[in-house]
Protein backbone atom coordinates (compact mmCIF):
# COMPACT_ATOMS: atom_id res chain seq x y z
CA UNK A 1 0.00 0.00 0.00
CA UNK A 2 1.66 3.68 -0.69
CA UNK A 3 1.93 5.57 2.53
CA UNK A 4 -0.05 8.05 0.92
CA UNK A 5 -3.66 6.13 1.03
CA UNK A 6 -6.14 6.83 3.38
CA UNK A 7 -6.23 3.14 5.13
CA UNK A 8 -9.87 3.94 5.47
CA UNK A 9 -10.45 4.26 1.67
CA UNK A 10 -9.12 0.67 1.58
CA UNK A 11 -11.57 -1.89 0.79
CA UNK A 12 -12.07 -5.24 2.93
CA UNK A 13 -11.23 -7.03 -0.08
CA UNK A 14 -8.47 -5.19 -1.00
CA UNK A 15 -6.98 -5.46 2.56
CA UNK A 16 -7.51 -9.16 2.22
CA UNK A 17 -5.50 -9.54 -0.61
CA UNK A 18 -2.29 -7.27 0.31
CA UNK A 19 -2.39 -9.58 3.49
CA UNK A 20 -1.98 -12.73 1.83
CA UNK A 21 0.47 -11.78 -0.58
CA UNK A 22 -2.00 -11.00 -3.51
CA UNK A 23 -2.90 -7.69 -6.11
CA UNK A 24 -5.77 -5.57 -5.37
CA UNK A 25 -8.50 -7.39 -7.39
CA UNK A 26 -7.41 -10.78 -6.84
CA UNK A 27 -10.20 -13.77 -6.71
CA UNK A 28 -9.08 -15.97 -4.01
CA UNK A 29 -11.28 -19.12 -3.31
CA UNK A 30 -10.74 -21.54 -0.21
CA UNK A 31 -12.57 -24.90 -1.17
CA UNK A 32 -12.24 -26.69 2.26
CA UNK A 33 -14.01 -29.77 2.70
CA UNK A 34 -15.62 -30.21 5.95
CA UNK A 35 -16.68 -33.28 8.05
CA UNK A 36 -13.74 -35.16 7.33
CA UNK A 37 -13.24 -38.39 9.48
CA UNK A 38 -17.30 -38.59 10.15
CA UNK A 39 -17.47 -42.18 7.55
CA UNK A 40 -15.22 -43.75 4.98
CA UNK A 41 -16.87 -42.77 2.57
CA UNK A 42 -16.51 -39.15 3.50
CA UNK A 43 -12.75 -39.64 4.00
CA UNK A 44 -11.83 -41.25 0.31
CA UNK A 45 -14.46 -38.63 -1.54
CA UNK A 46 -12.54 -35.88 0.59
CA UNK A 47 -8.72 -37.10 -0.10
CA UNK A 48 -10.10 -37.68 -3.77
CA UNK A 49 -11.19 -34.31 -3.93
CA UNK A 50 -7.85 -32.78 -2.78
CA UNK A 51 -5.39 -34.54 -4.53
CA UNK A 52 -7.16 -34.94 -8.03
CA UNK A 53 -10.27 -32.22 -7.70
CA UNK A 54 -10.79 -28.40 -7.21
CA UNK A 55 -10.75 -28.58 -3.05
CA UNK A 56 -7.72 -27.14 -1.56
CA UNK A 57 -8.57 -27.85 2.15
CA UNK A 58 -10.53 -29.87 4.76
CA UNK A 59 -11.70 -30.20 8.24
CA UNK A 60 -11.32 -33.07 10.47
CA UNK A 61 -14.20 -34.10 13.06
CA UNK A 62 -12.21 -35.31 15.88
CA UNK A 63 -14.58 -37.22 17.69
CA UNK A 64 -16.07 -39.28 15.12
CA UNK A 65 -16.10 -42.79 14.19
CA UNK A 66 -13.41 -42.67 11.39
CA UNK A 67 -11.46 -39.86 12.71
CA UNK A 68 -8.81 -42.71 13.35
CA UNK A 69 -8.68 -43.75 9.56
CA UNK A 70 -8.65 -39.52 8.73
CA UNK A 71 -5.94 -39.10 10.73
CA UNK A 72 -3.67 -42.04 9.69
CA UNK A 73 -4.51 -40.64 5.89
CA UNK A 74 -3.28 -37.31 6.92
CA UNK A 75 -0.20 -38.52 8.21
CA UNK A 76 0.53 -40.37 4.91
CA UNK A 77 -0.29 -37.40 3.18
CA UNK A 78 1.40 -34.30 5.06
CA UNK A 79 1.23 -31.84 1.86
CA UNK A 80 -2.82 -31.77 2.67
CA UNK A 81 -3.24 -28.45 4.88
CA UNK A 82 -6.30 -29.42 7.27
CA UNK A 83 -8.22 -27.75 10.05
CA UNK A 84 -9.93 -29.52 13.18
CA UNK A 85 -13.85 -28.84 12.97
CA UNK A 86 -14.83 -28.34 16.36
CA UNK A 87 -17.84 -30.87 17.35
CA UNK A 88 -20.20 -30.30 20.22
CA UNK A 89 -22.95 -32.20 18.22
CA UNK A 90 -24.12 -35.30 16.70
CA UNK A 91 -26.60 -35.60 14.13
CA UNK A 92 -25.71 -39.45 13.27
CA UNK A 93 -27.49 -41.65 15.50
CA UNK A 94 -26.45 -44.70 13.49
CA UNK A 95 -23.05 -44.01 14.05
CA UNK A 96 -23.16 -41.99 17.27
CA UNK A 97 -20.09 -39.63 18.78
CA UNK A 98 -20.18 -38.36 21.75
CA UNK A 99 -16.91 -35.97 23.20
CA UNK A 100 -13.54 -37.23 23.78
CA UNK A 101 -13.80 -35.26 27.17
CA UNK A 102 -15.39 -37.76 30.29
CA UNK A 103 -19.25 -37.07 30.34
CA UNK A 104 -18.61 -36.66 34.10
CA UNK A 105 -16.65 -33.32 32.99
CA UNK A 106 -18.45 -31.67 31.08
CA UNK A 107 -22.41 -32.30 31.93
CA UNK A 108 -23.70 -29.33 30.22
CA UNK A 109 -22.67 -30.44 26.59
CA UNK A 110 -25.19 -33.10 26.80
CA UNK A 111 -28.53 -33.68 26.26
CA UNK A 112 -30.71 -35.44 28.93
CA UNK A 113 -29.99 -38.78 27.45
CA UNK A 114 -26.25 -38.35 27.97
CA UNK A 115 -25.36 -37.63 24.45
CA UNK A 116 -24.50 -34.62 22.14
CA UNK A 117 -27.64 -32.57 20.98
CA UNK A 118 -28.41 -32.95 17.57
CA UNK A 119 -28.09 -29.64 15.53
CA UNK A 120 -31.81 -29.04 14.64
CA UNK A 121 -33.09 -25.78 15.85
CA UNK A 122 -34.55 -27.11 19.35
CA UNK A 123 -31.19 -28.98 19.75
CA UNK A 124 -28.78 -25.73 19.11
CA UNK A 125 -30.86 -23.98 21.05
CA UNK A 126 -30.74 -26.12 24.03
CA UNK A 127 -26.91 -26.69 23.69
CA UNK A 128 -26.08 -23.03 23.39
CA UNK A 129 -28.48 -22.69 26.52
CA UNK A 130 -26.68 -24.32 28.66
CA UNK A 131 -23.14 -25.10 27.32
CA UNK A 132 -20.42 -23.99 30.14
CA UNK A 133 -17.25 -21.76 28.79
CA UNK A 134 -14.76 -23.98 31.01
CA UNK A 135 -17.01 -27.30 29.91
CA UNK A 136 -16.06 -26.10 26.33
CA UNK A 137 -12.48 -25.25 26.80
CA UNK A 138 -12.16 -28.58 28.30
CA UNK A 139 -13.37 -30.14 24.83
CA UNK A 140 -12.53 -28.13 22.52
CA UNK A 141 -8.63 -28.53 23.75
CA UNK A 142 -9.15 -31.96 23.65
CA UNK A 143 -10.16 -32.21 20.27
CA UNK A 144 -7.25 -29.88 19.09
CA UNK A 145 -4.75 -32.26 21.42
CA UNK A 146 -5.61 -34.93 19.86
CA UNK A 147 -4.29 -34.32 16.63
CA UNK A 148 -1.37 -32.99 18.69
CA UNK A 149 -0.37 -36.19 19.65
CA UNK A 150 -1.04 -37.77 16.38
CA UNK A 151 2.10 -35.98 15.10
CA UNK A 152 -0.48 -33.81 12.98
CA UNK A 153 0.06 -29.80 12.31
CA UNK A 154 -2.96 -28.38 11.64
CA UNK A 155 -3.91 -24.89 9.81
CA UNK A 156 -7.24 -23.70 11.15
CA UNK A 157 -9.87 -24.36 13.72
CA UNK A 158 -13.83 -23.82 12.38
CA UNK A 159 -17.51 -25.21 13.83
CA UNK A 160 -19.38 -28.09 12.73
CA UNK A 161 -22.91 -27.10 12.75
CA UNK A 162 -22.36 -23.62 14.82
CA UNK A 163 -21.60 -20.52 12.63
CA UNK A 164 -19.06 -18.93 14.14
CA UNK A 165 -19.50 -21.13 17.22
CA UNK A 166 -22.80 -19.81 17.98
CA UNK A 167 -22.06 -17.86 20.87
CA UNK A 168 -20.01 -14.74 21.39
CA UNK A 169 -18.19 -15.98 23.99
CA UNK A 170 -17.53 -19.61 22.12
CA UNK A 171 -16.00 -17.41 19.25
CA UNK A 172 -13.68 -15.59 21.53
CA UNK A 173 -12.19 -18.65 23.29
CA UNK A 174 -12.23 -20.25 19.86
CA UNK A 175 -9.91 -17.18 18.67
CA UNK A 176 -8.13 -17.45 21.87
CA UNK A 177 -6.91 -20.92 21.73
CA UNK A 178 -6.08 -20.40 17.98
CA UNK A 179 -3.97 -17.55 18.73
CA UNK A 180 -2.07 -20.01 21.59
CA UNK A 181 -2.07 -22.81 19.02
CA UNK A 182 -0.93 -20.64 15.96
CA UNK A 183 -3.90 -21.12 14.61
CA UNK A 184 -6.30 -19.22 12.11
CA UNK A 185 -10.12 -19.28 12.51
CA UNK A 186 -13.02 -19.44 9.74
CA UNK A 187 -15.23 -16.44 10.78
CA UNK A 188 -17.69 -15.54 8.50
CA UNK A 189 -20.46 -13.93 10.27
CA UNK A 190 -20.75 -10.18 10.13
CA UNK A 191 -20.11 -9.29 13.68
CA UNK A 192 -16.63 -11.59 13.91
CA UNK A 193 -15.15 -10.42 10.43
CA UNK A 194 -15.39 -7.02 11.52
CA UNK A 195 -13.74 -7.89 14.74
CA UNK A 196 -11.12 -9.59 12.98
CA UNK A 197 -10.51 -7.00 10.23
CA UNK A 198 -9.73 -4.09 12.72
CA UNK A 199 -7.04 -6.91 13.84
CA UNK A 200 -5.72 -6.76 10.51
CA UNK A 201 -6.43 -9.95 10.35
CA UNK A 202 -8.21 -11.88 6.69
CA UNK A 203 -11.33 -13.12 7.08
CA UNK A 204 -13.66 -14.12 3.95
CA UNK A 205 -15.00 -10.75 2.43
CA UNK A 206 -18.24 -12.49 0.66
CA UNK A 207 -20.93 -14.56 1.18
CA UNK A 208 -19.21 -17.73 2.77
CA UNK A 209 -21.15 -20.70 0.96
CA UNK A 210 -22.27 -23.43 2.86
CA UNK A 211 -23.19 -26.63 0.02
CA UNK A 212 -26.05 -27.84 2.26
CA UNK A 213 -27.66 -24.74 1.31
CA UNK A 214 -27.34 -25.41 -2.65
CA UNK A 215 -30.29 -27.46 -4.27
CA UNK A 216 -29.38 -30.54 -6.17
CA UNK A 217 -31.32 -29.64 -9.45
CA UNK A 218 -28.68 -28.60 -11.68
CA UNK A 219 -25.99 -28.28 -9.03
CA UNK A 220 -22.84 -28.67 -11.18
CA UNK A 221 -23.93 -25.71 -13.28
CA UNK A 222 -25.27 -23.22 -10.29
CA UNK A 223 -21.15 -24.44 -8.85
CA UNK A 224 -19.59 -23.54 -12.24
CA UNK A 225 -21.85 -19.57 -12.64
CA UNK A 226 -20.65 -18.95 -9.04
CA UNK A 227 -17.12 -19.66 -10.51
CA UNK A 228 -17.68 -17.25 -13.32
CA UNK A 229 -19.09 -15.32 -10.97
CA UNK A 230 -17.06 -15.27 -7.89
CA UNK A 231 -16.02 -11.48 -6.40
CA UNK A 232 -12.37 -9.86 -5.97
CA UNK A 233 -11.30 -10.91 -2.10
CA UNK A 234 -11.36 -13.66 -0.10
CA UNK A 235 -13.98 -16.10 -0.60
CA UNK A 236 -14.82 -19.61 1.33
CA UNK A 237 -16.97 -22.67 0.23
CA UNK A 238 -17.64 -25.42 2.46
CA UNK A 239 -18.05 -28.42 0.87
CA UNK A 240 -19.00 -31.82 1.74
CA UNK A 241 -17.91 -34.79 -0.76
CA UNK A 242 -18.78 -37.90 0.18
CA UNK A 243 -18.83 -41.09 -2.30
CA UNK A 244 -22.58 -41.65 -2.15
CA UNK A 245 -21.99 -45.24 -1.73
CA UNK A 246 -24.65 -48.17 0.28
CA UNK A 247 -22.74 -47.17 3.54
CA UNK A 248 -23.19 -43.43 3.40
CA UNK A 249 -26.75 -43.96 2.12
CA UNK A 250 -27.78 -46.23 4.78
CA UNK A 251 -26.60 -43.76 7.72
CA UNK A 252 -26.29 -40.54 5.88
CA UNK A 253 -29.64 -38.88 4.56
CA UNK A 254 -27.67 -35.97 3.46
CA UNK A 255 -26.05 -38.15 1.17
CA UNK A 256 -27.28 -37.05 -1.87
CA UNK A 257 -25.35 -33.28 -1.20
CA UNK A 258 -22.35 -34.76 -0.32
CA UNK A 259 -21.96 -36.91 -3.59
CA UNK A 260 -22.87 -34.15 -6.25
CA UNK A 261 -20.26 -32.06 -3.96
CA UNK A 262 -17.49 -34.74 -5.13
CA UNK A 263 -18.65 -35.39 -9.07
CA UNK A 264 -18.22 -31.48 -9.10
CA UNK A 265 -15.62 -31.26 -7.13
CA UNK A 266 -13.58 -33.71 -8.73
CA UNK A 267 -14.94 -32.77 -12.61
CA UNK A 268 -13.01 -31.44 -15.79
CA UNK A 269 -15.75 -29.02 -15.90
CA UNK A 270 -14.82 -27.92 -12.53
CA UNK A 271 -10.61 -27.79 -13.66
CA UNK A 272 -11.48 -25.88 -17.04
CA UNK A 273 -13.49 -23.01 -15.09
CA UNK A 274 -11.04 -22.21 -12.86
CA UNK A 275 -8.73 -21.83 -15.06
CA UNK A 276 -10.54 -19.89 -17.65
CA UNK A 277 -11.54 -17.37 -14.63
CA UNK A 278 -7.59 -16.96 -13.23
CA UNK A 279 -9.14 -17.73 -9.83
CA UNK A 280 -6.63 -18.27 -7.07
CA UNK A 281 -7.25 -21.50 -5.11
CA UNK A 282 -5.80 -21.10 -1.78
CA UNK A 283 -5.61 -23.16 1.86
CA UNK A 284 -5.71 -21.77 4.97
CA UNK A 285 -1.75 -22.08 5.02
CA UNK A 286 -1.76 -18.84 3.38
CA UNK A 287 -4.12 -17.36 6.38
CA UNK A 288 -2.16 -19.03 8.74
CA UNK A 289 0.64 -17.54 8.26
CA UNK A 290 -0.93 -14.05 8.86
CA UNK A 291 -2.93 -14.79 11.88
CA UNK A 292 0.09 -16.61 13.44
CA UNK A 293 1.96 -13.10 13.51
CA UNK A 294 -1.13 -11.42 14.30
CA UNK A 295 -2.15 -8.86 16.97
CA UNK A 296 -2.63 -9.56 20.76
CA UNK A 297 -6.02 -11.57 21.29
CA UNK A 298 -5.93 -10.25 24.69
Amino acid sequence: MDETTDPAAITPAEQSSRLLGYPPGARLLIVNCDDFGMYPAINAAVIESIEEGIASSCSLMVPCPAAPQALEMLGRRPRIPFGIHLTLVCEMPDIPWGPLTAKERVPSLLDPAGGLFPPSPAGRAALLGQARPDEIELEFRAQINAVADAGLAPTHLDFHCLADGGRDDILDLTIVLAAEYGLAVRVWLDPGRRTMRERGLPVTDNDFLDSFSLGLEGKAERYARMLRDLPAGLNEWAVHPSLGDKESQAVDGGWPVRRTDYEFLTSQQARDVLQQEDIAVIDYRTVQQVWSRGTSFG
